[in-house]
């Protein structure tokens, strides 16, 4: 990638990069003084670089920056600010090679799904950049004849946005491109496991147009970060990325000060499989939602639900998939799986299916970490099939963010829906089957906010909202028509000549 002025890194003694935060368009040091690394978890002993552990007082210098830079960029034309979107687009089609290595060495995945992800990335700001000439309020009639009434939308000032890891830069650009579109000015805290993308986001908005203080970020710990915030009044709204709890409790904090909050949280998503479906077409769904990118995915696949006549059927499908999938180091060739994302994943993984066995689930295969020849360098674990799984098991209910499939005998349709119903989640679903009057009923009676049918539950497109019910999200949906919606206040005028 081409260097941005006040390059952001330099070596140590170690000739390992050092990257600084990024504030006021300027490249800093955070004031403590202190370092933390990002790993490749393809290989632990690879360093990709050194990032600022940060402080409360860096976090504030930050949303200081934000703020001195609000008045101007908020009274920039929509269209000028949305023509940094469209100059960003090109950036990443120029760069889309570089930053999918990026994210393979960073994230673990598979080379494949990183260059997916670039691609959505690009297909999102495609939308993002029209969206700033379609910023558009109502004129309505009015009861006097004598008023003219109207509503604009307005921005709110200085927003955080906080980015998960499994999708770094996807998630980052597209909270922060509306955020800016609407007129705002940010403040963004990256995932610590993938810093280095992050530092790369900040460049290619720097090449692309942004001003100094538009936006920025700072990199370190998540409840230093985090909490400041939650409790800062000077930022209006927060928005989030990553597990329901932390969603929860910041969501909470934002909140109680009068500030907007949205969170896109956990998931544990199902698939029904009927006796009409085509079995093929099924499993190969299946697999792409519940195993590729290692389950790293909060639309995954997690609960398979299959009607009792098919069940040993799909099991023994699925576990012939799940053993010719290809594991290795995400830049091979021919790689299905790479790493997982950190050794904490890792075992977050191998204590779910201990307590599954435990639980008297069927291990059918996989459940266990892989550490054949090179593998023993990084974290990489086999993708993992229970059968006999009941619902009160953890791994009916909880999110393991991991390549783990339970499956569940059901006798019919209604018992199947009654079940995938039966969550404290509602990120995404799906169904497998030919018969339309059930695939209108699941649609019209399924708890998720986004569903499918005959297709992978993480199928998504970016000129569409996006969001969950229940304990998957907060406050107004991401993406497509309602991208906006967070991001603005809306103001109604009402005017008598």
């Amino acid at each position: 990638m081409v260097s941005v002025t006040n390059n952001p890194s330099q070596k140590d003694k170690t000739d390992i990069p050092v990257y600084r935060n990024y504030i006021d368009g300027k490249w800093i040091s955070s004031k403590t003084g202190e370092l933390y690394d990002s790993i490749n978890p393809a290989n632990t002993s690879e360093v990709l670089g050194r990032f600022q552990k940060s402080s409360v007082e860096d976090v504030q210098s930050a949303i200081e920056a934000a703020g001195q830079a609000f008045p101007e960029w908020s009274k920039t034309a929509a269209p000028v600010r949305g023509d940094v979107i469209f100059n960003l687009i090109n950036l990443l089609e120029q760069h889309k090679e570089e930053l999918a290595l990026i994210i393979t060495k960073e994230v673990g995945k598979a080379l494949r799904e990183a260059r997916g992800e670039v691609v959505k990335t690009i297909q999102a700001m495609k939308q993002f950049s029209g969206e700033a000439t379609r910023l558009a309020g109502e004129t309505l009639p009015s009861y006097d004849n004598e008023i003219f009434a109207y509503t604009v939308r307005e921005p709110l000032g200085v927003v955080g946005v906080i980015a998960p890891y499994n999708f770094p830069l996807g998630i980052g650009i597209w909270k922060i491109a509306p955020a800016i579109i609407a007129g705002n000015t940010v403040v963004f805290k990256p995932a610590s496991a993938t810093s280095l993308i992050s530092v790369k986001i900040m460049e290619l908005f720097e090449q692309a147009g942004v001003p100094a203080g538009v936006i920025n970020m700072v990199t370190g710990s998540g409840s230093v970060i985090g909490k400041e915030f939650g409790t800062n009044k000077k930022l209006k709204a927060v928005s989030f990325t990553g597990s329901t709890d932390v969603g929860t409790s910041l969501g909470k904090a934002v909140t109680q000060h009068g500030g907007k909050m949205q969170a896109e949280m956990g998931g544990k998503n199902p698939a029904i499989i009927l006796e009409d479906a085509d079995l093929d077409a099924a499993i190969d769904s299946i697999v792409t939602s519940g195993f590729y990118d290692n389950g790293q995915r909060c639309t995954g696949t997690s609960r398979l639900i299959v009607v009792e006549s098919i069940y040993r059927e799909v099991v023994e499908r699925l576990v012939e998939k799940a053993e010719s999938m290809v594991v290795k180091n995400g830049l091979e060739e021919g790689v299905t799986n790479g790493a997982i994302i950190d050794e904490n994943q890792m075992n977050t993984y191998l204590h779910y299916v201990e307590s599954a066995l435990e639980e008297g689930a069927t291990l059918e295969t996989g459940g266990k970490r892989l550490e054949d020849g090179d593998l023993k360098n990084g974290y990489f674990v086999a993708p993992t099939v229970f059968s006999d799984v009941h619902p009160q098991m953890k791994i009916a209910k909880e999110e393991i963010f991991g390549p783990v499939i339970g499956v569940f005998k059901v006798g019919n349709y209604e018992e199947a829906i009654k079940m995938a119903n039966d969550i404290e989640f509602g990120l995404s679903s799906t169904i497998y089957t030919k018969d339309l009057e059930k695939a209108f009923h699941f649609v019209r009676n399924i708890e998720s906010g986004v569903t499918h049918v005959n297709m992978p539950s993480t199928y998504f497109e970016n000129h569409y909202p996006f969001g969950g019910k229940k304990e998957s999200s907060i406050g107004p949906r991401e993406q497509g028509s309602t991208a906006l919606d967070f991001w603005t206040d809306i103001k109604t005028v009402y005017m008598k000549p």
